[in-house]
Formats: structure tokens, C-alpha cells, sequence
């Protein structure tokens, strides 16, 4: 097994190895886009969106590609503070509901022809279910308030097993990744991850997760904000903030966000837990944000500070907070659109439409609808 500074420095070699968006393919996708049957720039934000992806894959992002959604699952110490409306033993519960097919998460995954693929990084109880891709770093996080949630090494485990992760989605021919989680209490390190690297108060960013009432919350807040008094974690080290405050499943996607850069892959980002995960990725690398598509606006209280932050605007706005990659996976449906569209939507030429605005073409009052 590696070292911790054998690990630190493939990493730093992985994170050295993510390359800017390919200009070139961005250009041909707009250029593309504003020959085609509409006025230029009247699909909006997908358009924006097919440039990214063109960028990504080095050429106009093709259509019907392999989706996959990866769900890391792992349990937290700081649950012994009172801080969720549920036990920690949900997490093992709905990991085995995962495998059942019972989940929202294997609903729409379902629905939309996305792969769920369901990963135990760190949960409490051993399921040990065959379905379910094991690679346990630990038992759960330690509670963070009292002492660190895992060691430096141990998150570089984590952050490893996502990278694999990714690695295993582009052997197998996935040209897509979303983000997914289960956890009892990782809004709270979520919470305090986000504080800790952003330098927000507690207050602005701890929000009710499973559904706290107001004391509860306040009582969620303190425990936070005494955490990070309690440590008081480098905003400039993220393996330092993921190891003190985080969690195993957070770090993990953070891994698994680094590897489908390194090697071209878009990942949609769900909600509050997998934005933190982003925003831990992008602390180590800042080319990896290009790679990232926000899919939707969690009802968490800390998500809209975060995705200002990360200076992203999020496509869906449903009220969601689930979590598990359902807003995610909803999102990749966009990004198949957006490919289709580039590839399949005919030319001015191709249809013999004329593309003169004299012609009636070219506002949205008069153009091809």
C-alpha cells in the first residue's frame, strides 16, 4: 500500500494532468450552433452548454452516449451531537433500498437510462451486499467536534477510490458522470467544509438538511461553528479541511470529480453535498471547474452562497433536496439535449431556410419556431 506522501504526489501529478478546455472544438460547436434553423443565441443557456461539452470531448459531443451515476454512501460521527432528524442507521438502510431498486435515485435513473452504481466508502454496518461496490476506508467519520473526522491519509483513501471510480466509468465506456450520496449528517460536513474553504459564518451555510425545527438547527449551527473554532482548518488545504471536518462520501466525490477531468468526462453535480465536493476539487484545481455542469438549486440554505461562489448558475430549480444524484441525473437530460440538438437540427442551408432577418428570420417574433 502507499505511503501518504507517495499518494500525495500522485495526486498532485493527476491534478497537473487536467488540461484547459479544448478552445477549438468550443468555437466549431458555436459556430454550429448559429447556422442552425433559429435565431442565434435563442436556445439560450443550452447552447452555452453544447460549447462546454464540445470543449470537453475535443469535438461536437455526441448524442445517446453511456450515463452513469456514481452514489458514494458513508456514515458520520458528528451524528452524536443531535444534529439530524435521523439515525445513522438510515444510511445502511437506504443503501440496501439502493440495491432493491426502491430509491428515487433508481427511478429516475431508470427513467432517463442512466447506470446507478452504488459505492460503500464508509458505512457504519457492513451490508455486505454483492450489488454494492466496496471499498470501505472506514466505519464512519469520527465526530468531528470532538477530534478530527478521519486522518489525512485516510482521505486521500477516499479521494483515491473516487478517482478509481472514474477510471472504471471510462473503461466501461461511460462518456458521462453525475454525483450522488448517501450519508446521515453530511449536510453538517458539508456545512463545514463549505465555511471552512469559503470563509462564510456557520449560520449563512448550515441549513435544516432532514428537515431540523428551529432549535435544532440553531443547535446544528453551533455545532459547526464550534467545530472550526475547534480546529481551525487551512482554507488553502483541502485534504487538510476534508480530513478535520469532512466526510468519507465528500471526499470520495471530490476523487471522483478529479479523475473524470483528468480524463475529459463532464460530471453533473446533484445538490448541497455533491456542490461541496466540487468545491473541494476546485480548491485543488481550479481547471477542474470547467469540467463540472450544476444541475439544480437544492432547497439547502447553503447551496446559492456555494454556486455564487463557485460562480455557477444552476439549470433546474425544482425545491429539491434529496440528494442521492436525483437532481443530477434530471440534469443529464440536458446535456442530451443540448448534443442532439448541435447534431441533429438541420442548417439554414440544409433545410433552405433563409437566414436573412429581412427574410423573417432572425427575431423571435418572426424566426423558424
Amino acid at each position: 500500500m502507499k505511503d501518504e506522501k507517495r499518494m500525495e504526489q500522485d495526486l498532485q501529478t493527476l491534478i497537473e494532468a487536467i488540461k484547459p478546455l479544448n478552445e477549438e472544438a468550443g468555437e466549431k460547436a458555436r459556430a454550429r450552433m448559429d447556422i442552425l434553423t433559429k435565431p442565434q443565441g435563442s436556445l439560450g443557456r443550452m447552447e452555452d452548454l453544447a460549447v462546454q461539452l464540445a470543449g470537453i470531448y475535443g469535438d461536437l459531443f455526441p448524442a445517446g452516449t453511456k450515463k452513469r451515476v456514481v452514489v458514494m454512501a458513508a456514515d458520520h460521527g458528528i451524528t452524536e451531537e443531535g444534529i439530524s432528524a435521523y439515525p445513522s442507521e438510515v444510511t445502511a438502510q437506504m443503501v440496501a433500498n439502493f440495491t432493491g431498486g426502491g430509491a428515487a435515485i433508481n427511478v429516475l435513473g431508470s427513467q432517463n437510462g442512466v447506470e446507478v452504481v452504488v459505492v460503500d466508502i464508509g458505512v457504519k454496518v457492513d451490508t455486505g451486499l454483492p450489488e454494492v461496490k466496496q471499498v470501505r476506508v472506514r466505519a464512519g467519520t469520527g465526530n468531528f467536534l470532538r477530534g478530527p473526522a478521519m486522518s489525512r491519509f485516510e482521505a486521500l483513501q477516499a479521494i483515491f477510490a473516487g478517482i478509481e471510480c472514474a477510471e472504471d466509468a471510462h473503461n466501461n465506456g461511460v462518456k458521462v458522470l453525475a454525483t450522488g450520496e448517501m450519508g446521515i449528517g453530511n449536510t453538517t460536513a458539508s456545512s463545514a467544509v463549505m465555511a471552512a474553504i469559503t470563509g462564510y459564518e456557520a449560520s449563512l451555510v448550515v441549513g435544516r438538511g432532514t428537515g431540523l425545527d428551529d432549535d435544532r438547527l440553531r443547535h446544528k449551527q453551533e455545532v459547526v461553528a464550534s467545530a472550526l473554532e475547534f480546529h481551525r482548518p487551512e482554507h488553502t488545504d483541502p485534504l487538510g479541511v476534508l480530513s478535520r471536518v469532512g466526510g468519507l462520501e465528500i471526499a470520495a466525490l471530490t476523487g471522483l470529480i478529479l479523475g473524470a477531468a483528468k480524463l475529459r468526462i463532464p460530471v453533473v453535480i446533484d445538490g448541497f453535498i455533491s456542490s461541496t465536493a466540487a468545491l473541494a476539487a476546485v480548491t485543488f484545481c481550479p481547471q477542474a471547474r470547467h469540467y463540472l455542469v450544476p444541475s439544480h438549486l437544492s432547497s439547502e440554505s447553503g447551496h446559492a452562497l456555494l454556486m455564487d461562489y463557485l460562480n455557477m448558475k444552476p439549470y433546474i430549480n425544482m425545491g429539491m433536496r434529496l440528494g442521492e444524484g436525483t437532481g443530477a441525473v434530471l440534469g443529464m437530460n440536458l446535456l442530451e439535449a443540448a448534443a442532439r440538438v448541435t447534431l441533429e437540427m438541420a442548417t439554414f442551408d440544409d433545410a433552405r431556410v433563409s437566414n436573412k432577418e429581412e427574410d423573417g428570420v432572425g427575431s423571435e417574433s418572426k424566426g423558424v419556431q
